[in-house]
Formats: C-alpha cells, sequence, structure tokens
C-alpha cells in the first residue's frame, strides 16, 4: 500500500508557462519549435512497449486539433484531450514519440508520463496500517464513557487542535465537499456512508474519469490510505467509532492510482483535479507524491512535461475556486536546502541514485503554486520525526503522527492517528499523508463559516487561524546529542510549521 521510500512536492499557452517558471524561479526552455509534422505516419514498432504520455499546448481549439493529427503522424492514439487546460494524453509504442511531438508547432512540452510498459503505490503514510485490536476498541470504548463517539477517546489528534470542541459549534456544511485525490474510498463504511458525494466521485486511474457506481473504491482491502483520509476529514459524529475534523461536511472520492502497481501517475492526477474542478468541489486533499519520480527536474524534458500537465490542472482548479492541499513528505528532507539525495526514481522500474536541487527539481503536486503544503507533528504539538519541512515551503502543519517519540496518554498509547479502513474497520497511521487531511478538515471548516470565500481568500484564512509554536530550541528526537532536523525561522513564521499548527476552534469561533 505505501512506499517507506523517502516521500511523497507548472496554463493557457506562452504566457501561463512563463508565469509558472517565473513563480517557481526557474527560467522557461526554449520555445516550442515551429517545425510541421513528418508527412508520414511513424510505423509502429510492434515488439516495443507502449507508453503513456502527457503533451502540453497551446489552448486554441486550431491547435489542438493540429497536434492531435500530429499524434496520430508519430504513432499515438489518444486517450482523452483536456482543451481546457491544453494536456492530451496519449498512448504509444514509438520509443521517440515524446522527441517528435516536441517538434511540432503549439506543442509547449511532451513527455512519456512513467517508466514501466502500460501493461506491467506512492503515498505519504509512514508504513502499513495498524488495525485496532478488539482488546483496544474495547479499553477505548470503556475510557470514552463521556465521549459522544466510542472510539474517541485514542484521538488525541481531535483534541490537539481543538476539533473536539469546534464540532459542538459548528461540524460544518453539507454545502461543502473535499475530495480525497487517493488510492480510492470504501463509501459502504458506516463511519463514512452518511457524509459520501458519489456524486462527485470518480475513478481517474489512466486519464479518463469513470463515474460508475462504485468504480472510485479501493481495488482491495489492503488499499486503506484513500478510506483512513476520508474518516480523518469528514467521519461523521453518528455514536459509529470515530470523529473526523469535519463531521458535517461531504467526502468524495477521485481514485488516481494504477489498478496494476498502485502508482499515481501525473494523467491520472489531472483528470483528478479537473474532475474536482468541474464538479463543485470546494478543497481536495492530496496525501501522495506523483509518481513515477520522488523529484521532477526542469532539465529532463519528460519530468519538465509532468510538471506543467499536473501544474496546468490545480491551476485550473483554483481558478474555479477549489483549495487544494498536499502533504510534505515523509522523509526529513528539507525542501529549502541546496541538494537533496533521491535513490528512489523512477519508482515504476529501476530507481538510481541521483542529487536533485528542491528549487529545480520540484516534489509534485506539493511544490506547485498555490498548493497547500502541509508537514506533520506529534501529541506534542512537536514536529514529527519524519516530516519533511522547509522554510518558505511549508505553508501550515497538522497532527500526522509521532509513534516514537510523542506517545499520548490514550487507551491505546499509540501515537499514530486512529481512522476508518476499508470493510468496516478501524487503524492507525501516521505521515503527513495524515497531516494533510487535518488540514483540509479545518478548511472546510472555514469554508462552511464563509461560504462565500474564493479559494485564495481560504487559503489565506487557513494560514491567520494556525498557532505557531515557533522553533524548538533543540530538535534531537533520538537524543544522539545531533540535530535531527534545522527550524529556520521565527515565531510567526518558520521551516518547521510555516504559519502555525492548524486550529479547529479558531476556524469556527
Amino acid at each position: 500500500m505505501a512506499h517507506l521510500r523517502s516521500r511523497r512536492r507548472l496554463g493557457l499557452a506562452a504566457p501561463l508557462a512563463l508565469s509558472l517558471t517565473a513563480s517557481l524561479g526557474f527560467l522557461p526552455t526554449a520555445a516550442s519549435a515551429s517545425a510541421a509534422p513528418p508527412a508520414q505516419p511513424v510505423a509502429q514498432v510492434t515488439d516495443a512497449p507502449a507508453l503513456a504520455y502527457v503533451v502540453n499546448t497551446r489552448q486554441d481549439r486550431r491547435t489542438i486539433e493540429s497536434v492531435k493529427k500530429a499524434i496520430a503522424t508519430a504513432g499515438g492514439t489518444v486517450v482523452i484531450a483536456y482543451e481546457k487546460i491544453g494536456v492530451i494524453v496519449v498512448h504509444s509504442a514509438n520509443p521517440d514519440f515524446a522527441k517528435a511531438m516536441r517538434e511540432v508547432r503549439g506543442v509547449q512540452s511532451a513527455g512519456a508520463s512513467r517508466t514501466a510498459p502500460l501493461t506491467a503505490a506512492g503515498t505519504t503514510d509512514e508504513g502499513p496500517a495498524q488495525l485496532m485490536t478488539e482488546q483496544q476498541a474495547a479499553r477505548t470504548q470503556s475510557a470514552a464513557a463521556g465521549a459522544e463517539e466510542p472510539l474517541e477517546a485514542d484521538q488525541w489528534n481531535l483534541r490537539a487542535i481543538g476539533a473536539d470542541r469546534a464540532a459542538k459549534i459548528n461540524p460544518g456544511s453539507r454545502r461543502v465537499t473535499v475530495a480525497v485525490i487517493d488510492n480510492g474510498v470504501d463509501d459502504t463504511h458506516p463511519d463514512l456512508a452518511p457524509n459520501f458525494s458519489a456524486a462527485q466521485s470518480a475513478n481517474c486511474a489512466g486519464g479518463k474519469a469513470d463515474t460508475s457506481a462504485g468504480a472510485w473504491r479501493p481495488y482491495t482491502t489492503t488499499d486503506a490510505h484513500g478510506t483512513h483520509v476520508a474518516g480523518e476529514i469528514a467521519a461523521p459524529r453518528n455514536g459509529i467509532g470515530i470523529a473526523g475534523v469535519a463531521p458535517g461536511v461531504k467526502v468524495s472520492a477521485i481514485q488516481v492510482s494504477d489498478p496494476v502497481n498502485g502508482l499515481y501517475y501525473p494523467e491520472s492526477v489531472v483528470c483528478a483535479f479537473v474532475f474536482a474542478a468541474d464538479h463543485g468541489v470546494e478543497i481536495t486533499n492530496n496525501s501522495y507524491y506523483v509518481d513515477p519520480w520522488l523529484y521532477n527536474c526542469m532539465d529532463d524534458p519528460d519530468q519538465r512535461a509532468i510538471v506543467e500537465a499536473v501544474n496546468r490542472a490545480q491551476q485550473y482548479a483554483q481558478r474555479k475556486g477549489t483549495l487544494n492541499l498536499a502533504s510534505a513528505g515523509n522523509s526529513n528532507n528539507d525542501l529549502a536546502s541546496d541538494a537533496i539525495v533521491d535513490d528512489s526514481s523512477p519508482d515504476d522500474s529501476t530507481p538510481a541514485e541521483r542529487t536533485v536541487d528542491p528549487s529545480e527539481c520540484f516534489d509534485v503536486p506539493t511544490q506547485l503554486p498555490g498548493m497547500v503544503t502541509v508537514s506533520a507533528t506529534g501529541m506534542q504539538n512537536v514536529k514529527s520525526y519524519y516530516s519533511t519541512y522547509g522554510y518558505g515551503v511549508i505553508d501550515i502543519a497538522a497532527p500526522g503522527g509521532d509513534r516514537l517519540y510523542q506517545i499520548p496518554d490514550t487507551p491505546s498509547k499509540n501515537g499514530r492517528i486512529l481512522a476508518t479502513l476499508p470493510d468496516g474497520k478501524y487503524g492507525f497511521l501516521q505521515g503527513t499523508s495524515m497531516a494533510s487531511p487535518h488540514a483540509a478538515g479545518v478548511a472546510a471548516l472555514l469554508k462552511s463559516r464563509y461560504p462565500h470565500a474564493t479559494g485564495a481568500q481560504l487559503h489565506a484564512l487557513l494560514k491567520a487561524q494556525a498557532d505557531n509554536p515557533g522553533c524548538p530550541e533543540s530538535y534531537d528526537q533520538d537524543g544522539d546529542g545531533k540535530q535531527d532536523a534545522v527550524c529556520e525561522g521565527g515565531k510567526r513564521f518558520n521551516g518547521f510549521y510555516g504559519f502555525g499548527i492548524v486550529n479547529a476552534l479558531d476556524a469556527v469561533d
């Protein structure tokens, strides 16, 4: 279900590409070439594997139709064309397909979205789910005599951000929906069904939305990640199991994991952002990185195309009023540093160690412009040992759990986050994957309180309500005398917590 690799982070024509590059601090490559496509179709190589590609074009219909013809000539098949953002998803067995497309008039970037053949799972939780045992559940329910939900005594995370008290003031509006872009949500779970929005759910794996009934569900009951995230956001206060941060809002599911290998490919994520925006979703939660590259470097034409395709989609969602949140990652990396070692990419074939500059190589979607980037804390409101950080990169922090150094005094004594799992179960997970949905839940409460707030205004409100503990005097979690991470900044804004830790009570009061 989850990688233990060190984690899971640019729309118009040339002007969008330029604004995107400027906002991320890198220079654009040469403009698209104006050469005409080959006169004769390229013969398919019968023994070559087919790959998926993203082709990013100018967004006028004439250009897109011309590029579609060039795609066919180059041996490609269009899966879907997102004309409103100028992104075309293509399959081709021509090993020179991307190179050929980069020479076509109107094509601004093109590249393979994977390194593995189509016929052949990146998340940001730290390890597999730990099921709650019957004994733990019994102890928790016994200790929760005064709690509204049977397992709430083990939800230290709700109390840490005042979500238990916030629910008594405003549990959130059913007019607000948070879409969980992930590996599916089991909407039949009794602690999710009452708040689930099927009309805003789909399966986007492969790049094209499937809205048939149940298509958004996990492929297997071991694909627990999305179901856990959904429960953290919006499990209702119904006397069953747990409660979410915003128990009165709706939650939807957009399945983006590949059914063969469980990875989250770019074309699937492009589909998800566009679908969410077009179906009235106010907030999306993105607890993943886009596979197969942990960091996408702009000097690589394939990776550059991935960055631009996903960024066009998420910026389209922003323009439609959607607020997008993303987890920071579990590598304890400093995303404001000069160099990071990535030994896990590409994760769909054979990884090779490389050193990347995080100012030029981007964790997608986390480092894209306008995304709310969320780091993780434990029950002591200190950065979790695994959480990635970075001054100027992290926007806010939220509970993600810490099983090693921040152990709560709860019935189960478990520093992880308790939430829903498929097949009616409950279990513990930790990671920035768990932090982001807490922040998404608080954003949903803010949207409920300020229903006319735009996505940008909601972004500002989310930062304004946060409580910042400031940089710790020491961050030697394992006690070996060495600092495990260095926090830069002050009480108002710093690299561990951004503007601070979200506060659900402040959001509603």
